[in-house]
């Protein structure tokens, strides 16, 4: 069986406020395309599908003209959905929908009941696992405890249990929404850490053939049936230095795989540029980034007049300046911004603490209580935003 694997389009979303919908609109004809021109037999989208959970209706239409055409391909198309959709709301018409090969699976409960699909060999079973917030999921999936791996692995169970009562040689194929220890992230996924841990083994999806993976944007392979296919655009430029793609696989008979790396098209491509805004204005090796949007980091010691103007006359499509001043490490005006880099919001409570008490840092008991706290904001931050 052919599988075409994509995830994480986020429709709607926009690049430092420059609208991305045509671009999406462009990728959504290159799926479509690829399906006809590679012979696809099953299309396989690993969640984030929108960008919010109320998303605009632009996008809504975009996506609705999507599945109309997958439809009338008459290609089997399952996806689920991930923590930036509304599953209640993407689930909606699911029972209806499927009658015309599109299936929806947003419901935890229903993870261990595949979509089963037949091709010459015999039948593949499709199982989604949409994203799993562990405070909401806990019981439902009569997981041991709250945590990432907790929920996946009780979910994981469910589907290894179902696949035992198939017919020998059923194949088997997961669709996961989650953070997968041995990915690489980047700054546009949304931060979905519970007690300090996000990522989970890629060991709990044993036992299958082939795992869709959703979340990161960035196409990578954790083990050879593990794999992310990537966000299809890039939204952030952390993603400079990514290949956008999906993954082309070939399930054999007896659960051989065969994944190809398949281009996506980039609307415009991106550069991160840094140094003085002079040599950013003067240098001719820059000349090949005219087009791109860019990102420039400003490394002169004081600030210069009208940055963002200036850099607009070289390059036109320039979408974010970054100042960095040339400053020794030990020199006290260093912002506020590079002292943070690179640590999360409980870390940096945990250092308030200690600089309030001259030092003396937070006791265990103390940092279990912030880390409680923090979890329970982001966890009823995805209540507000589901149920809205």
């Amino acid at each position: 069986m052919r599988i075409l694997h994509t995830s994480d389009w986020h429709l709607g979303r926009s690049f430092h406020r420059v609208p991305l919908l045509d671009a999406q609109a462009v990728f959504l004809d290159h799926l479509v395309e690829t399906v006809a021109r590679h012979e696809v037999d099953a299309v396989v989208v690993a969640g984030d599908v929108y960008d919010r959970a109320v998303p605009p209706l632009t996008a809504v239409r975009l996506f609705d003209d999507a599945l109309h055409r997958l439809a009338a391909a008459g290609v089997p198309t399952v996806m689920i959905s991930g923590n930036h959709d509304s599953a209640r709301r993407l689930g909606v018409g699911a029972g209806l929908i499927a009658r015309a090969g599109i299936h929806l699976r947003t419901d935890p409960a229903d993870c261990a009941t595949p979509v089963v699909l037949p091709d010459a060999h015999g039948d593949v079973a499709f199982y989604g696992l949409p994203y799993l917030e562990p405070a909401l999921v806990r019981d439902t999936l009569g997981a041991d405890r709250a945590g990432h791996e907790a929920v996946l692995t009780a979910a994981m169970d469910r589907v290894r249990a179902d696949l035992a009562t198939r017919p020998d040689g059923t194949r088997s194929v997961v669709l996961a929404h989650a953070f997968v220890a041995g990915g690489e992230p980047s700054d546009s996924e949304r931060d979905i850490t519970v007690g300090g841990v996000a990522a989970v083994p890629a060991g709990v999806f044993d036992g299958v053939d082939y795992v869709a993976l959703g979340h990161l944007h960035g196409c990578q392979t954790v083990t050879d049936r593990v794999r992310y296919s990537g966000s299809p655009l890039a939204y952030s430029f952390s993603e400079h230095t990514h290949r956008k793609t999906m993954w082309l696989v070939d399930l054999g008979p007896a659960g051989e795989l065969a994944a190809e790396r398949l281009d996506c098209p980039v609307p415009r491509p991106l550069a991160r540029l840094r140094g003085r805004l002079g040599s950013l204005l003067e240098d001719p090796a820059l000349e090949r980034h005219r087009e791109a949007w860019v990102e420039a980091t400003l490394t002169d010691p004081v600030r210069p007049d009208e940055p963002m103007a200036r850099l607009a006359e070289r390059f036109p499509h320039v979408l974010a300046l970054v100042l960095d001043p040339e400053r020794a490490p030990e020199d006290p005006r260093a912002s506020y911004a590079q002292r943070l880099d690179g640590r999360d919001d409980h870390q940096i409570a945990e250092d308030f603490v200690a600089h309030v008490r001259g030092r003396s840092g937070a006791s265990e008991q103390e940092r279990t209580v912030l880390r409680a706290a923090f979890d329970d904001v982001r966890v009823n931050d995805t209540v507000n935003e589901v149920s809205r």
